[in-house]
């Protein structure tokens, strides 16, 4: 499996805040972590990329003298406009226009709590900061919107002076990614202090140690493959840390409730064909996973429910109704609502998807593409965003997989 791009991009923002030379081993090379990369080489931060290694000379940052682009990767732009508030001067962010309809301004008010001065622009989605001194304080923000507003706090938290309080006003979403940060910053020396129940955080000024960091498989990746051994045959797939933090992992407890044959290694993940029966789940602190489990659905046995999905509307497409667009032109009856998604199992017949320019949605519709045949993926280059060799791979598996390029 890839390496997490999660923790690749994390991995990087705290090599970069860290002063002297980091390593970032085995990292994910997309168009997201790509993204982050050139963000970061403007802002004055060096990565030298060698086989399988980033060295990463963190510490030096300047004003740049372009814009920021960000391309379609959010948590770069969350996570840049948390840093770009230590950068004297004026700095600007803009995006792909699919991002640019994705929520930041929770985070430019959190960030303004703080004493920057920042805005993001209705008429071209562009975000302005205006960095230098960061004063710190208590700052209130919610906490069901995205778990990567408070990621990206934390990582600028330990360089205000004051140091910083972050207090959520609603209950914490996708815990496990703010874990992933929380584990990230330990590696590079900084100590957060969290509450029981994670609406709460103290963080003290320090100051950030460089590091070798080592990037562990993507679980979210891998839902895909592991799905497609649940349907189509056995799938094995190596390079998955048992114990990981990643929220994704709990993918693993979905298919043996739904009746797949899961085998766990030290490393490695076996998934084999079965029967599958219906599920609910609440995916709330798992939401990427809505699109595996929902072409898991459409072919168990009996009606599946998926609460705590709303924020999957705000991804890089509204994902529900994708989904529900998808499963119902592959003759599958889905039920949405604004907080959950109901899919009755059937026989799916093959289709044309409209992927929406989204890589799970396209990798997910793979699944059901290989065990139903004859089913064409529009846009399927968008799975470049986190895994660019996923149709490869589906063909070493024996995936019969034809690449019309336009």
């Amino acid at each position: 499996m890839p390496a997490s791009k999660s923790y690749t991009i994390r991995g990087l923002m705290c090599a970069a805040l860290a002063e002297g030379e980091s390593e970032v081993i085995h990292p994910l090379t997309s168009d997201d972590t790509e993204a982050a990369l050139n963000v970061l080489g403007k802002i004055g931060i060096g990565v030298r990329q060698e086989r399988d290694v980033w060295r990463v000379k963190g510490g030096d940052f300047y004003q740049p003298d372009t814009d920021l682009f960000c391309g379609e990767s959010a948590a770069t732009l969350r996570f840049m406009t948390a840093v770009c508030s230590l950068i004297p001067g004026r700095c600007r962010l803009t995006s792909a226009l699919s991002l640019s309809k994705r929520p930041i301004e929770p985070l430019l008010q959190a960030l303004r709590q703080l004493g920057i001065n920042c805005v993001r622009h209705n008429e071209d989605s562009s975000v302005v900061v205006e960095g230098g001194r960061l004063k710190g304080g208590t700052v209130e923000l919610p906490g069901d919107i995205s778990s990567q507003f408070v990621s990206a706090l934390l990582f600028i938290s330990p360089f205000a002076e004051e140091g910083v309080t972050i207090s959520l006003a609603t209950p914490l979403e996708s815990k496990p990614y703010v874990l992933m940060t929380l584990d990230c910053l330990q590696s590079f020396g900084i100590k957060v202090e969290a509450s029981e129940d994670f609406r709460r955080f103290e963080i003290l000024k320090q100051t950030y140690k460089p590091a070798k960091y080592r990037v562990e498989g993507d679980w979210s990746s891998a839902s895909y493959l592991l799905a497609l051994g649940a349907v189509c045959g056995e799938v094995g797939a190596e390079n998955l840390n048992p114990e990981s933090l990643q929220g994704d992992k709990v993918l693993l407890d979905f298919l043996r409730d739904m009746g797949a044959a899961v085998e766990v290694n030290k490393d490695s993940v076996v998934v084999r064909k079965s029967g599958l029966n219906a599920i609910r789940a609440d995916l709330s602190d798992c939401i990427d996973l809505l699109p595996t489990m929902a072409v898991l659905a459409a072919v168990a046995d009996g009606e599946s429910e998926f609460t705590g999905i709303s924020r999957a509307r705000i991804k890089e497409s509204n994902r529900a109704s994708a989904l529900r667009e998808g499963l119902e032109r592959m003759g599958i009856r889905v039920r949405e609502e604004r907080d959950k998604l109901a899919v009755t199992g059937s026989i799916p017949k093959g289709s044309v998807i409209d992927s929406k320019g989204d890589h799970r949605i396209a990798m997910a519709f793979s699944v059901l593409g290989l065990a139903t045949g004859e089913t064409v993926i529009d846009g399927a280059e968008c799975v470049s965003k986190t895994y660019s060799e996923f149709w490869d791979v589906l063909k070493s598996l024996g995936g019969e997989v034809k690449i019309n390029e336009k």
